[in-house]
């Protein structure tokens, strides 16, 4: 942090499959909280949700608890091992519908649900690529 102000994340047009929602603009800011990380309100397939920005994780991921309440149908999806910090884990790859973050919307987002609890849906590379990233 520098006088004061919090780290915050920007993103704007990319190459991916991105735009902005109707009526909204094609960039979202983010700041970041006391501890450094980038959480935000957003939705997945239309049903709101909490993500955390997670450069780390290659694609979304949903803990099972959450993706219960999104309603999604993640079990009809491609049961895979998931290599994690803790090792690995069941799972089930999907492509979501749409995923939005403030006024952008991204379309056909690959993602995984684990059945591990999770504070929060990991924004992945899955999402954060289709956009130009910048941190100040």
């Amino acid at each position: 942090m520098m006088d004061g102000l919090l780290p915050f994340v920007e993103l704007g047009p990319g190459v991916g499959i991105g735009a902005p929602a109707p009526g909204g603009s094609d960039r979202v800011a983010l700041s970041a909280d006391a501890r450094g990380h980038f959480i935000t309100p957003g939705s997945i397939n239309n049903r709101p949700t909490q993500f955390l920005v997670d450069t780390g994780a290659s694609v979304v991921a949903i803990g099972q608890a959450e993706a219960d309440r999104l309603g999604l149908s993640y079990r009809t999806g491609q049961p895979v091992t998931l290599r994690t910090a803790n090792g690995t884990a069941p799972g089930w790859a999907l492509r979501l519908a749409t995923v939005r973050i403030g006024d952008v919307t991204a379309y056909e987002v690959d993602a995984v649900v684990t059945p591990s609890a999770m504070p929060a849906v990991l924004l992945g590379n899955s999402f954060l690529n289709r956009f130009s990233m910048r941190r100040d």
